[in-house]
């Protein structure tokens, strides 16, 4: 079984994603060049708007949770996990984290990429304020 959230961002010219433990996409518009774990800015969703299913869902230790940052036909794969000490009720950011830190901006945790880690091709296609970028999520229950 799966539950799936999709979310609709932009590009921004400041992206660096050069974090070493964690990636960040959030709703609002501005970010500066200390930004470095944000690699997507004026999201449709924060945390707080994902459905209570989809909550319920990576809200279990262990659970398998896939991240597909799509940017003009270029995607990356982040697998991270859920946890039931997830609280997922940022209203702007949602955080994955490489670490088991969890906080209210915390979407996954034990993720095996941070910012610094994904594709150069997508990074740079991140860079395009006109740049719409999707980002799916998908857990396996």
């Amino acid at each position: 079984m799966e539950k799936k959230e999709a979310i609709h961002a932009y590009g921004h010219e400041n992206i660096l994603a050069t974090n070493r433990t964690t990636f960040e996409i959030t709703k609002e518009e501005h970010l500066t060049r200390k930004g470095n774990c944000i690699v997507a800015v004026s999201a449709d969703k924060g945390l707080n708007d994902l459905s209570a299913e989809f909550k319920e869902a990576v809200r279990k230790d262990g659970v398998k949770l896939t991240i597909l940052i799509e940017a003009e036909g270029v995607t990356d794969v982040v697998n991270a996990l859920g946890n039931s000490m997830l609280i997922l009720n940022h209203p702007a950011d949602m955080v994955v984290r490489k670490s088991g830190f969890a906080c209210s901006r915390t979407l996954a945790v034990h993720a095996d990429k941070a910012a610094c880690d994904l594709s150069r091709e997508l990074v740079n296609k991140l860079k395009n304020p006109q740049q719409r970028v999707r980002v799916t999520l998908i857990v396996k229950t």
